[in-house]
C-alpha cells in the first residue's frame, strides 16, 4: 500500500505539536517542509523535526535525497481555508493561475476570508471573490 506523504506529514507534526504550511518537492529529490506552530519556530524545532523524519521516511521506505525543515518565514504561504480565516486583515501577495478580466494576474491586496471555495480579497477599493482552483500562490505581504 502506498504512503499519502501528504497525510504522513500532517498528522505526523501535528502528533508533534506543529503546523505543516507548505511541502515543495524539488529536482534531485529534495524535500521542503515548512512548519510552525503557536509562538513561532526555532532551529532546535527544525532539527527536531528533521531528525524524526529522517527516521521515518526511512521506515515508510519513502525516497528523498535531501530533507530540509524550516519556518514559513514573513512571507508564508497562505493556502488552507483555515489559514484565509486566520490571517483575514493582513496584506498578501496575491498570484493567480489565470488573469482577472482586468488582465492582472499578479497583485497585493487586504484579506477578508474565505466563503464557499472562494478567497475573498479586497485590492484597489474592489471586493475581489477568487475561485480557490483559480489561486496559484498567496503569500502574507511582511509589515516593517
Amino acid at each position: 500500500m502506498a504512503v499519502n506523504l501528504q497525510e504522513l506529514l500532517e498528522t505526523t507534526l501535528a502528533g508533534m505539536g506543529y503546523e505543516m504550511v507548505d511541502l515543495e518537492i524539488g529536482h534531485g529529490g529534495l524535500m521542503r517542509l515548512f512548519i510552525d506552530k503557536p509562538g513561532g519556530i526555532n532551529v532546535d524545532d527544525c532539527v527536531t523535526v528533521s531528525n524524526h523524519f529522517t527516521r521515518l521516511f526511512m521506515v515508510e521506505n519513502i525516497e528523498y535525497e535531501r530533507l530540509e525543515v524550516s519556518s514559513p518565514g514573513l512571507d508564508r504561504v497562505v493556502k488552507k481555508p483555515a489559514d484565509f480565516l486566520r490571517f483575514a486583515g493582513e496584506l498578501v501577495k496575491v498570484k493567480l493561475r489565470l488573469p482577472l478580466p482586468d488582465k492582472r494576474k499578479r497583485f497585493v491586496g487586504k484579506l477578508l476570508g474565505y466563503e464557499d471555495e472562494h478567497v475573498l480579497v479586497e485590492s484597489e477599493g474592489e471586493q475581489l471573490r477568487l475561485p480557490l482552483a483559480q489561486v496559484d500562490k498567496i503569500r502574507l505581504e511582511p509589515k516593517f
